[in-house]
């Protein structure tokens, strides 16, 4: 769902260009389907990506913006991996435990702002560099903070970081032909599921035999990879363009014709479109773009909860059968239940192929509607099926079979057998849990 609306927004960011550039340009194309234009025509930046195909270097900016989604898929999905982790640890309370989580999110809704105006004023290269020293710092000092509040404030600011992460999928688009944008936009959620495969796998390696700390401090190599990389990551050219650097863009545009083995276009590059002030928040609730302006952020918003409200309360139902069967406040993972998130996360890389398909036929608006129908569906039966495996499965040894037939309530005393009911709200006369009925003594 997130990838098909994400799509959706640069789908409909490309139909704009594609328009506005075609009201006052011609392209002219020769025999070998090249750009072949006079010294007196000119050529936007679109028109040259677009003429200059997709290959090598395209290639090379998918694996270093691919990096940067993986650094922020597995921010996000150790969130679900420290916060049980720290009830045991640290013997936080559930409210401490929801708020560790929270803070990151604050910290992501807060900062888009701050970093769309720091990438409109100095680029979205200078961004992300700047956004990628900032995660590896506040990662790093996370792995390291001496109590809860600290760790609160760092995780916080690593939130705020993470607000930036999407302006590497931004730059990406710019660079790509509009015939393999929806694509390959979709594709690079690829790279999101490998980050979360990435840090279930680490989590596994590590967390059993170092603790949360180090797991912390080594989930931030993908970041420092990242940030050692963005010196050749290239700038946007229509940025340059924007600003008036027009040697610069067209320095990124041969670079493009270079490693992809096309020639270089001839003729003057113009912008794609003016500017006469700079883009503010309200210019996206103008008349005309009011409407998909508040469609794109519910239809995100609904995905966002969607997405991360799937990933937290996957881990809750795992260990909530076991801090019963405990009957501690805490739980910690074992190796199985790293596995089952391993598997569960496995399944995203052909739900993404999915919907390319399904895009290909379908497009992209009645796809995000058939998968919204699908989500909806497929968690009202599992809520059916857990809360009927919850009535039929015994709380002491997880398993499907009444309480009578545990062995663990057999070997009870009578004063724990009555404890245990009560606890786990069986009905005092007759073990069922479709009812309770105060135990008689």
């Amino acid at each position: 769902m997130r990838n098909v609306e994400r799509n959706a927004k640069h789908g409909h960011e490309e139909v704009v260009e594609l328009t506005t550039s075609s009201q006052h340009h011609q392209e002219l194309l020769n025999i070998e389907g090249e750009l072949d234009v006079n010294s007196s025509d000119t050529y936007t930046v679109q028109q040259a990506v677009n003429l200059l195909g997709f290959g090598w270097f395209h290639v090379k900016l998918s694996l270093i913006v691919g990096l940067c989604w993986m650094a922020d898929s597995m921010e996000m999905t150790i969130l679900s991996i420290i916060g049980p982790t720290m009830q045991c640890d640290w013997n936080i309370s559930t409210y401490q435990k929801a708020l560790m989580t929270t803070v990151v999110f604050l910290g992501m809704m807060i900062s888009p702002l701050f970093w769309s105006q720091l990438s409109h004023r100095y680029g979205r290269k200078s961004a992300l560099t700047f956004c990628g020293v900032l995660l590896v710092l506040y990662s790093l000092l996370s792995s390291v903070a001496p109590n809860f509040i600290w760790l609160l404030i760092l995780r916080g600011l690593v939130g705020f970081a993470i607000g930036c992460t999407p302006q590497s999928v931004t730059l990406y688009a710019e660079f790509l032909p509009s015939k393999y944008k929806g694509k390959c936009v979709v594709l690079m959620d690829c790279f999101w599921a490998l980050g979360a495969c990435f840090e279930i796998t680490l989590a596994l390696a590590v967390y059993p035999n170092f603790g949360w700390r180090w797991l912390l401090g080594l989930s931030a190599a993908p970041l420092l990879l990242f940030t050692a990389l963005t010196p050749w990551l290239s700038e946007s050219a229509r940025f340059y363009t924007l600003n008036g650097n027009n040697d610069k863009a067209l320095r990124v545009l041969e670079q493009i014709a270079k490693d992809n083995n096309r020639q270089m276009l001839i003729g003057r590059l113009i912008v794609d479109y003016e500017t006469n002030s700079p883009v503010q928040m309200r210019t996206l609730l103008k008349p005309e773009l009011r409407k998909i302006t508040l469609l794109l952020w519910f239809l995100w918003m609904s995905c966002a909860f969607c997405y991360y409200g799937l990933v937290l309360i996957t881990v809750e139902l795992f260990l909530k059968d076991k801090v019963n069967s405990v009957n501690q406040g805490c739980s910690t993972f074992n190796t199985q239940d790293f596995m089952d998130l391993l598997w569960i996360t496995f399944s995203e890389f052909p739900g993404i192929f999915v919907t390319i398909a399904i895009i290909k036929r379908c497009g992209k608006k009645k796809t995000m509607a058939m998968q919204f129908l699908i989500f909806s569906g497929c968690v009202s039966i599992l809520s059916l099926i857990k809360r009927m495996a919850g009535i039929y499965q015994c709380q002491l040894c997880c398993h499907l079979r009444p309480l009578q037939a545990c062995s663990w309530f057999r070997r009870m005393t009578v004063e724990e057998r009555i404890e245990a009911v009560s606890r786990h709200k069986y009905c005092g006369n007759c073990l069922a849990r479709s009812h309770t009925t105060r135990v008689r003594p």
